[in-house]
């Protein structure tokens, strides 16, 4: 499987690479060809080596079947409950979190076709992204989709810990298809879905999702 770098990673890398060359290049000037001139030449090897495996972007084939809603993240199912959102729909729905590792793949997918009815950036905090409250204190971005028939999935990308930065391309008004990239989390997060009460869901807490292919919920 061919495996490229994400765009989002490629600014990100060049940044470090220069601070790692010119660091690299210090220490030969000052220490010579030594022990600690190879320490810190391997060390920043490796820091290149995670952080583009961070931002690495897997060719994945696009999903067949709209009748299903497909995992938007790389992860693990950590819980599936009921909760008022207090946002836009003002009523209970079910939510699927999926908590995202620093192993996992970062980019967030679009898990149903339609159309971006609202699209809203929050600043917040930034909570381990496995804990309850996350979901709402936390610095995340908010996309409801729509589809043809006027029924609407919520997704909320959120970020952890680590992430300082949550990245949504398509903006309000924007027709988007299933599979689509939606956004990148960088650096540790999660991703919650938000579905109309009723809704059958195909995973419980436990599973792994891979993002673009597994199937979470029934939507038709």
């Amino acid at each position: 499987m061919k495996i490229r770098i994400h765009r989002e990673g490629i600014k990100t890398l060049s940044g470090i690479g220069i601070i790692l060359v010119l660091l690299n290049l210090l220490t030969y000037i000052g220490l010579g060809p030594g022990f600690l001139f190879y320490l810190v030449l391997f060390l920043s090897l490796l820091i290149i080596c995670f952080v583009g495996w961070f931002f690495r972007k897997p060719e994945r084939p696009l999903p067949t079947s709209g009748s299903t809603v497909i995992a938007p993240a790389d992860g693990t199912i950590i819980s599936v409950d009921e909760l008022f959102v207090g946002e836009f729909f003002e009523d209970y729905r079910t939510r699927v979190s999926i908590f995202m590792s620093s192993n996992n793949v970062h980019i967030n997918w679009i898990p149903l076709s339609g159309f971006v009815r609202y699209q809203r950036y929050n600043p917040g905090r930034h909570l381990f992204a496995r804990h309850p409250k996350s979901s709402d204190r936390n610095e995340r971005s908010t996309v409801i989709i729509e589809d043809s028939k006027g029924k609407q999935i919520m997704m909320r990308q959120i970020a952890g810990i680590m992430a300082r930065r949550v990245i949504t391309y398509p903006p309000p008004g924007k027709t988007v298809l299933q599979g689509e990239e939606l956004g990148f989390i960088k650096f540790g997060s999660r991703v919650d879905l938000f579905l109309p009460r009723g809704t059958k869901v195909l995973v419980k807490p436990g599973d792994k999702t891979v993002g673009r292919i597994t199937e979470v919920a029934e939507w038709h």
